[in-house]
C-alpha cells in the first residue's frame, strides 16, 4: 500500500465516523463504566480504563453471562482489532491475529501467568472454559517493554473466578445443537480474612465435519477426506484461595486444570488429547506508604498426545516455571515508578528429540507513570536476556491529555520482539538454530470522548515488523527474510438509542507483505482488511435481549493471494429470562442466517445452532 493510498483510507474512514457522530447527536445518557473499571494489564499496575494510555477493552463477568454459550474466542472476535481463525468447530485450533500481526504475536496470560506451547508459540485458548473466567483484559499495541517476547500485537489476560461477598454457590446446565451439553458447578465465599473458590466445568459436543480437504498431493487443507463429525470434550477444575495475613500482607493461590479431547481431520493424526495446567502463588506486601511489592511463583503445562484413528502418533509437552517480582514506588505528585523482574524457564519433551530441549529468559524492566505539566506520561524500558540469543532491549512511550469537554488524546510509540519457537529453532529436519528474534516498532494516535449522550474512541496506528520468520523452500529451513507494514484505524462507539444500548466498532487494516520477492505488496495471509461488530442490548422487566453482528471482509489463505477467503456476516441472538430469584434461563441462537464461511481454507464453521442454558447465579 502506498502512502497516498494510506491517507485516502484514513480520510475515508474518518469521514464515515464523523457521520456516525452527527447521526447519534440526540441519544440519551450512558453509563460511565470506564471511570470505574480497573485494569492492570496495560501498565502492570492498577488503573481505571479511562486512565490507561493504551487502547484497552475489558470484558467483565456480566458481559460473559450475557452470552453463556459463547467461547473465549467468540468473545474476542467481537472486540476491536481481533480476527479469529478456526480450524473447525469447538475445541479446534484457534489463532488470534491482533491488529494484523501474526498469530503468535499476541501474549496470553492467565492470572499473570504466561501460558502456551513453546514448540508452536501459541496458547490453547480455545480450551479455556468461560465458566471459569471472571474477566478478560485486552490491550492492543506493543507491550514487550513490560512483558518481553510475544507482545508485538498486544496482550490478552484472563482472570479466573473470585468471590465478591459471602458464600456464593453457582450452577448451570445447558444443551443444544450437535448433541452439545454443558455443566458447571461451584462455590465461592469469604470467611473472616480469607476467601476461596472451587468450581468444575464440563462440556461435550458431537460437532460437525471440520474439514473439506482432499488427499495429498493435489488436495489442500487437512489433506484427507474424512466426512465425519468431529467431536470435542472438555473437563476443567478451578481451585483458588487467599488470606489477608495482616493489614499489609496478602497471599493467594490459583490452580486451573483443563483436560480436553478433540477430533479433527488430518492425514497424519486426527485426534488430540491435551492437558493444560496452571498453578500460581502470589504474595503481596504493602511495605510502606510509598512502596508495595509482589512476588508471583507459577508453573504451567501444555501437554498433548496425538492419535490417528486411535493409534498413537506423537507427543508434545511444554513445561514452564515462572517468577515475577514487581515493585511499585510512589513519588507523591511526581508519579509512580514500577520496577520488575521476570524469569521463566521453558522445557520441551515428548516423541520428538530436539537438539536443545530447554531455555530460560530473564527480563528486567522499569516504568514511570506520571505527569509532565498537564500531560499524562507512561515510559518503560526492558532488557531480556534469552539463553538462545543475544539480549533484546525494548521501550515504550505514551502521552495523553484530558480536556474539560470530555475529550482525551493519546499518542504512543513502542518496540517489541518475538523469540523463535522450539519448532523453528530445533525441530529435526526443519529447525534453524541461527534464527534471530522478530522485531517491530509501532505508533498509535488516539482520540476519545464521552458525554451524557455517547462515548467513542478512535485510534490510528501502524506496525512495522522486520526479520519475520518464514519457510524458505530454496534452503529447506525457516529463515529471517520477512518484512511487513500494517497501518490501520479502529473506531468504537457506544450510546443509548431509543432505550437500546448500542455498541459498535470498526477496524480497517492494510496488512501488507513488504518482503522482497514475488509476494511483495500482497495482503498478509488470513488478515481481512475490514472488520465490524455491532451489539444491541435491551431489557424489559425479566427479559433481556442481546443481538451481536460480526462482519469481515475478504482475506487470503496463502502468501501469494491465490486462495481467497470470502468475507462474511454472522448474527447471534441471546435471550435471557429471569425465572425467579436467582434462576435464569438463556436461549442462544447463533449464526441465525446459516452463513456458510471459512476463516481457514477448507475448514468449516458451524451453521445455525442453538443452546439452552439454565443458570443459578446469586448476586
Amino acid at each position: 500500500m502506498t502512502q497516498k493510498t494510506s491517507l485516502k483510507t484514513y480520510a475515508r474512514l474518518a469521514g464515515g465516523f464523523t457521520a456516525i457522530l452527527f447521526a447519534t447527536s440526540t441519544v440519551h445518557a450512558i453509563e460511565d463504566n470506564d471511570r470505574l473499571t480497573i485494569e492492570i494489564t496495560g501498565s502492570r499496575t492498577a488503573q481505571t480504563v479511562d486512565e490507561s494510555l493504551a487502547p484497552v477493552t475489558v470484558i467483565d463477568r456480566e458481559q460473559i453471562e450475557a452470552r453463556p454459550s459463547a467461547s473465549v474466542t467468540d468473545l474476542l472476535r467481537s472486540t476491536p482489532g481481533i480476527n479469529i481463525v478456526n480450524n473447525g468447530g469447538k475445541g479446534s485450533q484457534a489463532s488470534i491475529f491482533m491488529r494484523g500481526t501474526e498469530s503468535d504475536h499476541t501474549l496470553i496470560l492467565l492470572d499473570g501467568i504466561r501460558i502456551g506451547s513453546a514448540t508452536t508459540g501459541t496458547a490453547a485458548i480455545q480450551d479455556i472454559p468461560l465458566d471459569q473466567i471472571e474477566r478478560i483484559e485486552i490491550v492492543r499495541g506493543p507491550r514487550s517493554s513490560l512483558y518481553g517476547s510475544d507482545a508485538i500485537g498486544g496482550v490478552i489476560q484472563l482472570f479466573t473466578r473470585k468471590p465478591t461477598s459471602g458464600t456464593q454457590p453457582s450452577f448451570s446446565v445447558s444443551g443444544g445443537s450437535n448433541a452439545s451439553a454443558g455443566l458447571n458447578a461451584g462455590v465461592s465465599g469469604r470467611i473472616d480474612n480469607s476467601w476461596y473458590n472451587a468450581s468444575f466445568s464440563s462440556f461435550k459436543t458431537d460437532g460437525f465435519n471440520a474439514c473439506d480437504g482432499k488427499p495429498f498431493p493435489n488436495g489442500g487443507g487437512c489433506f484427507t477426506d474424512e466426512p465425519d463429525d468431529d467431536g470435542y470434550k472438555n473437563n476443567s477444575f478451578n481451585l483458588a484461595g487467599g488470606v489477608q495475613i495482616s493489614p499489609k500482607v496478602n497471599a493467594s493461590l490459583n490452580a486451573l486444570y483443563i483436560d480436553s479431547e478433540v477430533d479433527y481431520d488430518g492425514s497424519f493424526s486426527n485426534e488430540k488429547d491435551a492437558v493444560n495446567q496452571n498453578i500460581g502463588g502470589k504474595l503481596e506486601i504493602a511495605a510502606s506508604d510509598i512502596w508495595s511489592t509482589s512476588l508471583l511463583l507459577a508453573s504451567s503445562k501444555d501437554h498433548s498426545d496425538n492419535f490417528k484413528d486411535g493409534t498413537f502418533t506423537s507427543q508434545f509437552n511444554t513445561d514452564r516455571d515462572q517468577i515475577s517480582w514487581l515493585n511499585d514506588i510512589l513519588s507523591g505528585d511526581a508519579g509512580k515508578v514500577t520496577l520488575g523482574l521476570d524469569y521463566y524457564n521453558d522445557s520441551v519433551s515428548g516423541s520428538t528429540d530436539y537438539a536443545v530441549d530447554s531455555r530460560d529468559n530473564t527480563g528486567l524492566f522499569a516504568q514511570y507513570l506520571g505527569k509532565l505539566a498537564s500531560i499524562d506520561l507512561q515510559a518503560s524500558i526492558r532488557s531480556d536476556d534469552n539463553e538462545q540469543f543475544d539480549k533484546q532491549t525494548t521501550g515504550g512511550l505514551s502521552l495523553g491529555q484530558d480536556f474539560a469537554n470530555g475529550l482525551r488524546w493519546t499518542a504512543s510509540y513502542g518496540t517489541a520482539f518475538k523469540a523463535p519457537t522450539f519448532n523453528e529453532l530445533y525441530f529435526p529436519g526443519f529447525g534453524n538454530a541461527n534464527l534471530d528474534a522478530e522485531t517491530s516498532e509501532s505508533f498509535d494516535l488516539g482520540l476519545s470522548g464521552r458525554s451524557e449522550k455517547l462515548y467513542f474512541s478512535a485510534n490510528v496506528f501502524e506496525t512495522r515488523i522486520e526479520d519475520l520468520i518464514a519457510y524458505n523452500a530454496m534452503v529447506g529451513l525457516p529463515v529471517n527474510v520477512g518484512e511487513a507494514r500494517i497501518p490501520g484505524i479502529e473506531f468504537t462507539l457506544g450510546t443509548l438509542l431509543a432505550s437500546w444500548n448500542v455498541v459498535m466498532d470498526v477496524t480497517l487494516l492494510s496488512p501488507k507483505n513488504e518482503s522482497a520477492g514475488p509476494n511483495k505488496g500482497k495482503q498478509l495471509a488470513r488478515r481481512p482488511e475490514s472488520m465490524f461488530n455491532l451489539a444491541l442490548m435491551q431489557s424489559w422487566n425479566k427479559l433481556d435481549l442481546k443481538v451481536d453482528l460480526h462482519t469481515q471482509g475478504d482475506s487470503y489463505d496463502d502468501l501469494a493471494n491465490t486462495q481467497k477467503l470470502d468475507g462474511f456476516t454472522t448474527v447471534n441472538l441471546n435471550l435471557g429470562y429471569k425465572v425467579s430469584g436467582d434462576w435464569l434461563i438463556n436461549f442462544a441462537l447463533n449464526n441465525i442466517f446459516d452463513q456458510d464461511y471459512e476463516t481457514a481454507k477448507y475448514y468449516n464453521n458451524d451453521g445455525i445452532n442453538g443452546m439452552l442454558t439454565l443458570r443459578y447465579a446469586p448476586r
